[in-house]
């Protein structure tokens, strides 16, 4: 079993050079996972009373926007119902301003101010994704440490195959003794919990590396015979000119859109950057997931909807490569599943942070035991 003295002497060095990074990724997640539901419990949904007059149009609403952090990019504007307050969401990458704004929808009055870069979340957020350290840095050590955690999972699980069959029974369930020592206990833990989860984490952190690499991306989607480009692309206007009349052209959108999607959950648009651009709008057709939304584009001059080339445009016409990629992050965070899928999500990745834990107490129990010939484990971990 050479090989396999190999491979566990791969899994180890892996082992030891991504924990600290693999325990916070999985800690971090595990936080995340109820963040919705953690999160109703306490932050108000800025609702008001229906009136009998028209909302805020677009144009309103980026001018009061403007107003309020006039040196600040609109990334764009959430319109729910008509008795909640409208979301516009500011975002600048350097320096980081991540900022909403809440406005009543009717008046225009400023009702919560909210900064998504401080509080419980937003930290938590930041170890998941980089450690806390700047983000060129952070995001490239997580992206390369769960690369690097999938040949962990595999590896393991190889090394989990015992090599006699009486032994299968031992790997699959718990059978201490209260004279079991810890080595022992600790190995346990280490080698049934991580083939328990094996495939799940495998799940979660390869949906994590197609979120942290483009590359990887684009193999997903042309492995699962995608033809077009796996890219979010904001398609051109067809009108050659533009025109004085845009304002209010880009006022009649939410109203058109709520005319024609009148069961949607919200329209998220966005404003476009230059004259030569169309407006797109994120419909969200479901509450607390994403992969089903509508991506929507528009002539900011005549409102003609346009095509784009990229993967994500109307649900409706998405083939099984585009949902495939479009349900990554429902996938990642366990939201595809609702709430039963969630709980899964939770559970994989608290245990998964057990795993770098039990596998530096085998490393170091194995390294400085003082008396092999009493240890309770295998040296190489291979029975």
């Amino acid at each position: 079993m050479a090989y396999k003295k190999s491979i566990l002497w791969l899994h180890k060095i892996l082992g030891l050079a991504t924990g600290v990074v693999v325990f916070i990724v999985a800690i971090t997640g595990c936080c995340w996972a109820f963040k919705d539901e953690i999160e109703s419990l306490y932050i108000d949904d800025y609702s008001v009373e229906i009136q009998n007059k028209p909302i805020l149009t677009p144009s309103e609403v980026k001018t009061i926007g403007s107003s309020v952090f006039p040196n600040n990019t609109i990334h764009g504007a959430i319109f729910n119902n008509s008795n909640e307050a409208i979301e516009i969401i500011f975002y600048d990458a350097e320096p980081e301003f991540y900022h909403s704004v809440f406005l009543n929808p009717y008046s225009g009055n400023v009702m919560h101010v909210e900064d998504h870069l401080s509080g419980f979340f937003a930290f938590i957020l930041k170890g998941h994704m980089r450690l806390w350290f700047p983000k060129d840095i952070g995001e490239q050590i997580v992206g390369a440490s769960i690369l690097i955690f999938i040949l962990i999972i595999i590896s393991g699980f190889i090394l989990w195959i015992p090599k006699k069959r009486k032994n299968l029974k031992q790997r699959l369930k718990f059978m201490w003794k209260p004279t079991t020592r810890w080595k022992r206990k600790n190995f346990d833990l280490h080698a049934i919990v991580g083939f328990y989860i094996c495939s799940l984490a495998l799940i979660l952190a390869f949906t994590g590396s197609v979120m942290s690499y483009n590359w990887m991306k684009y193999v997903v989607y042309k492995t699962a015979g995608g033809d077009k480009v796996p890219q979010f692309i904001i398609p051109q206007n067809e009108s050659e000119t533009f025109l004085d009349s845009e304002k209010l052209a880009i006022d009649n959108l939410i109203v058109k859109l709520k005319r024609e999607l009148p069961n949607a959950v919200c329209y998220e648009l966005h404003y476009p950057e230059t004259d030569s651009s169309s407006v797109y709008v994120e419909v969200s057709n479901s509450k607390d997931i994403y992969y089903d939304a509508d991506f929507r584009f528009y002539d900011q001059n005549t409102l003609k909807e346009i095509e784009t080339p990229g993967v994500y445009g109307k649900y409706s016409d998405a083939k099984v490569a585009e949902k495939i990629l479009r349900m990554n992050y429902d996938i990642h965070i366990g939201a595809i599943g609702g709430l039963p899928g969630k709980i899964i999500a939770f559970l994989v990745s608290l245990l998964t942070a057990t795993l770098p834990v039990t596998g530096i107490l085998l490393w170091y129990g194995r390294k400085y035991k003082k008396d092999n010939s009493t240890a309770q484990i295998p040296i190489n971990g291979i029975n």
